[in-house]
């Protein structure tokens, strides 16, 4: 019987330095994978990884870039597979937000947000499935939102965003599924974080009023569904859209 377990896998986290992205690493490395550590911040890397590693007894490995820039994708990649051989797992979390209503949303805006947000997501993949395609084995997981599936007043961009995640993950589910790499998406709903608790509470109240469970989720609830979906217990699992809301969209 399989069991969940990463043992010596290793998994490349994108935008991993706090909140979702910060849960998930710690998840995959307490299952007893390597992990790569990737934000913007040379130094918060560097101290994650180190955290990670002394808590966990894994190997870490942090390193910085400006995913935007398909240079500092492929060096990203190029680093984390010359300290460890390779990629197994990849998790494209790194996310940001700029709202505004459509009309007095600037070129700007939209351009940053679907750079970061989708535009990452494809140069990450791309890098990493050859080596992927030569193990005939690889999980790579993209983090959507719901604001991806159901939109969201002020955040076009940012809908758009996530919503290109999910197309684009059925699209590369379906050209590698014969390769033994699967290609999922989670859409989380509203998750206690940073930027949630920045929030005015008469606004997270509406949004409590609309999920079922009558409350936040928590970034645990997001890595778990990602360790699951790294493992080799979801390989029958590929092209899905698995939403971790409490209800939300349904």
């Amino acid at each position: 019987m399989l069991e969940l377990s990463l043992k010596n896998k290793i998994a490349l986290i994108t935008g991993a330095s706090r909140g979702i992205g910060y849960a998930i690493a710690e998840n995959l490395a307490n299952q007893g994978a390597f992990v790569v550590i990737s934000s913007s911040k040379e130094d918060v890397c560097q101290e994650v990884a180190r955290k990670l590693s002394e808590i966990y007894g894994v190997k870490t490995l942090g390193i910085a870039g400006d995913i935007k820039n398909p240079n500092d994708v492929q060096s990203i990649v190029k680093k984390a597979e010359e300290t460890f051989g390779g990629i197994d797992i990849l998790v494209n979390n790194a996310g940001i937000a700029k709202d505004n209503l459509v009309l007095r949303l600037s070129q700007e805006d939209w351009d940053s947000v679907l750079q970061t947000n989708l535009n990452s997501v494809f140069q990450f993949t791309k890098c990493v499935l050859r080596p992927m395609l030569k193990k005939r084995w690889g999980r790579i997981i993209n983090i959507s939102s719901v604001i991806g599936v159901m939109g969201n007043a002020g955040q076009a961009n940012y809908a758009a965003s996530k919503a290109g995640m999910i197309g684009f993950t059925k699209s590369v589910a379906k050209e590698y599924a014969p390769k033994g790499i699967t290609c999922n998406a989670i859409a989380p709903g509203f998750i206690q974080t940073d930027m949630t608790q920045s929030l005015p509470a008469e606004y997270i109240d509406t949004i409590i009023a609309n999920i079922p469970q009558k409350q936040l989720g928590q970034a645990a609830d997001v890595a778990n569904i990602v360790s699951f979906l790294a493992s080799e217990l979801s390989g029958y699992i590929t092209g899905q859209v698995i939403h971790v809301d409490g209800g939300l969209v349904m």
